[in-house]
C-alpha cells in the first residue's frame, strides 16, 4: 500500500539561498524543476534519496510565528551515518548548530540546525538499540 514519504514541500523567501544551502552546504542534487503556464518555476525538487525529496515553492513572503505550542509542521529530520562528521561538516560551512551533537531520549545521536527561512532541521544518527530499530 504505502511506499514511503515522496517528499516535503517548504515554500521559501528567497530561491537562490535555499538552493545553496539545501544542495551546496547538505550535498543533495537539484533533480527538476516544475513551471507554469508561462515557462517561469514554481517548484524547484531536491533529490534526497532516490525517489524522496524535497519541494521548494517560491513566493515566501512571511514567515510564520512558531512556538512550543504551534500546530503543524515542526521539523525536518535527516538521517545521517555519522553526527559528528555532519556536525563537522555544517560548521566547516559556516552553518551554525542550534544543538550539538547528543544522544536523545530515544537513544539517538542528533544535532539540530535551521535553512536559511528559519525551518529547524534535525540529523539523526540511529542506535541499533533505539525503538526506532526495534519496532
Amino acid at each position: 500500500m504505502y511506499k514511503g514519504i515522496g517528499h516535503l514541500a517548504l515554500k521559501v523567501a528567497d530561491m537562490e539561498r535555499s538552493l545553496h544551502f539545501y544542495c551546496e552546504i547538505l550535498g543533495f542534487k537539484h533533480a527538476f524543476d516544475i513551471q507554469d503556464d508561462h515557462g517561469q518555476p514554481v517548484i524547484e525538487y531536491i533529490k534526497v534519496v532516490p525517489g524522496q525529496f524535497i519541494e521548494l515553492f517560491y513566493g515566501g513572503k512571511t514567515t510564520p510565528e512558531f512556538n512550543d505550542d504551534s500546530i503543524g509542521f515542526n521539523h525536518l529530520c535527516l538521517e545521517v551515518n555519522d553526527i559528528h562528521e555532519i556536525a563537522d561538516h555544517l560548521k566547516s560551512k559556516g552553518i551554525p548548530l542550534t544543538v550539538e551533537p547528543m544522544i536523545g531520549k530515544d537513544h539517538n545521536y542528533q544535532c539540530w540546525v535551521k535553512d536559511p527561512d528559519g525551518n529547524d532541521i534535525e540529523f539523526m544518527q540511529l542506535d541499533p538499540k533505539s525503538p526506532h530499530m526495534n519496532c
